[in-house]
């Protein structure tokens, strides 16, 4: 489906992927954008995401696009037979199941890689080898033991973030990570072992509050009730009951904005004069702000501080986004196959290679979709093909 003529810099590597859910599936979809050929093994009843509902009702979709299927029973040793034939061919093993699983089905690291010292193999877990990592872990279990949780919500009332923020980004460390073993791997001959983990991801994503603290001898409060390093930085209810928010970050910005809205004598007020002033200032100066500009609609105010170049955003909830302008007119959503078959919309990486997104070329798998010609591929005859499938140890086209 896409468009590109140009190769993408990973056509030629084969991955093949034993995840699950988010984490995992995030590792394959990134180097399936990039080129790769990423190989979904799913147990015989399909990913279970295929089936969830609620807030998981989008992960299949999301996270599975450029990929091929497989479906094989682990449990059985002519399914691990047939994983191994796989495995043999591929530059990139990636898994995310509890640790020890793979090492009961002989398809862990150590059993691989002498079948293919080229091998490198990505493990997504809850925690890097330590204390931890007996633990079963969840999206929601690190950011509560790991800060974000604390930094999101107001005091007393820790909240996790609006999204599977840790499980995407550890899958994008473990792409990343597959990456420089790639890389590694020419200047050595060697494969290795690549970890990602949500723990020390979402101690990544917190380290700047850490760092406050190292910095200033002084605890970060949780985003609510933050003292803001800029003195206009909120939303704003305005005409109607709109939200919008308005920012202005510098002295140079404050100045614009006080023209723009006619807030001469808070310019010229000494009191006010510098960012940090009106940080200080904020207890009288922000209800004198919310004030004078909650007669003003939404979008009157964001057209003022588009024109003046100021910060400034509408208050978005995720399914308005479908009709972004920008995102529709940059390219930067898609057509996808959704788990029923219709058909909607999905957002593409957020980067451009030579001016171009990394597109779809092959919509998220149906189960077992490509079962037959990978089969066939490493050596299985059509006969041997159909045992299986009576065996029920594969199934799908």
């Amino acid at each position: 489906m896409s468009e590109s003529t140009a190769p993408l810099p990973y056509e030629g590597v084969r991955v093949v992927e034993f995840t699950h859910m988010v984490m995992g599936p995030t590792c394959g979809m990134l180097l399936a954008d990039l080129g790769a050929e990423v190989i979904k093994v799913e147990p015989i009843e399909g990913d279970a995401t295929r089936r969830l509902l609620g807030s998981g009702a989008g992960f299949f979709p999301t996270f599975n696009r450029n990929k091929k299927s497989i479906a094989l029973d682990l449990k059985k040793p002519e399914g691990v037979e047939a994983a191994l034939r796989l495995v043999a061919t591929a530059d990139i093993v990636s898994e995310n199941f509890k640790p020890g699983t793979m090492k009961k089905l002989g398809l862990d690291y150590e059993s691989l890689k002498q079948l293919n010292p080229r091998l490198i193999y990505v493990s997504h877990k809850g925690f890097l080898p330590g204390p931890y990592d007996h633990r079963t872990a969840l999206d929601e279990v690190v950011q509560m033991m790991g800060g974000l949780a604390y930094m999101t919500g107001r005091i007393g009332d820790p909240l996790r973030a609006g999204t599977s923020v840790n499980d995407i980004m550890g899958g994008m460390f473990g792409a990343i990570g597959a990456m420089a073993a790639l890389r590694q791997r020419e200047q050595t001959g060697c494969g290795c072992e690549v970890q990602s983990a949500l723990f020390e991801n979402n101690i990544f994503l917190v380290a700047q509050h850490m760092m406050q603290f190292a910095a200033t001898g002084k605890a970060a409060d949780p985003m609510p009730s933050r003292i803001s390093a800029w003195a206009v930085y909120d939303v704003f209810t305005v005409k109607d009951g709109e939200q919008i928010f308005l920012a202005a970050v510098s002295d140079k910005q404050w100045t614009i904005f006080c023209k723009a809205f006619g807030l001469e004598e808070m310019l010229a007020d000494p009191r006010l004069k510098t960012n940090n002033d009106r940080v200080l200032a904020r207890d009288w100066m922000m209800p004198m702000l919310r004030s004078h500009l909650a007669g003003h609609s939404a979008a009157e105010l964001s057209a003022v501080f588009e024109k003046n170049e100021l910060p400034f955003a509408p208050i978005t909830k995720p399914q308005e986004l479908f009709d972004d302008p920008h995102l529709n007119a940059t390219g930067g959503l898609a057509p996808i196959r959704m788990n029923d078959g219709s058909t909607s919309k999905v957002p593409l990486m957020p980067f451009t290679l030579g001016g171009e997104r990394p597109g779809i070329r092959i919509q998220p798998p149906l189960l077992g979709e490509h079962t037959n010609a990978l089969l066939k591929e490493v050596g299985y005859s059509d006969a041997q093909i159909a045992e299986l499938k009576t065996q029920n140890i594969t199934t799908g086209d």
